[in-house]
């Protein structure tokens, strides 16, 4: 019996291109948040803010932004002992503990704060206080990175404070 294998012909050169893409995606990946508590006080320990990015899957700027931005900056080692980052995914029903120790998931905290266009950068302190306005959306790409310089200084004066 002979089998016809054209579909798989067709199939196997558009998924060979979109692996590139696929790998790029994963390198450009940040952890994803799990235990708010214990990150934040992870993030006080460092002396610096518990970095937020609320995301969601389908969103394209979201990629450029941990692209661009967030992953260089975990990357970094003059910022790599000082802060830490995580992902919140504003459409995952991931179980997720909160800064009190709440049972939660990511689409319940994400909606408790507000989030309703993403991308956003969020600074928090060790007992979920914010430290700077969020960063919202892309904004302009060419100031982006000072958005973000300054809200991480700003942040880092607010723990400095008694």
């Amino acid at each position: 019996m002979k089998t016809d294998r054209t579909p798989l012909r067709r199939l196997l050169p558009a998924a060979l291109l979109a692996l590139p893409a696929l790998v790029f995606a994963q390198n450009n990946a940040l952890t994803v948040a799990s235990d708010l508590r214990a990150e934040a006080a992870q993030a006080a320990r460092y002396g610096g803010p518990l970095i937020i990015m609320y995301s969601r899957a389908d969103c394209r700027f979201c990629e450029a932004i941990r692209r661009d931005y967030l992953k260089p900056l975990t990357d970094d080692p003059r910022h790599k002992a000082r802060l830490l980052v995580r992902q919140i995914n504003q459409d995952s029903d991931a179980p997720l503990t909160g800064f009190r120790g709440e049972a939660t998931t990511h689409a319940r905290l994400a909606a408790s704060e507000k989030i309703k266009l993403v991308p956003v950068v969020a600074f928090y302190g060790p007992n979920g206080q914010r430290l700077a306005e969020p960063i919202i959306g892309t904004r302009l790409p060419d100031f982006y990175q000072g958005y973000l310089d300054d809200a991480i200084e700003q942040s880092h004066q607010a723990l400095k404070k008694p």
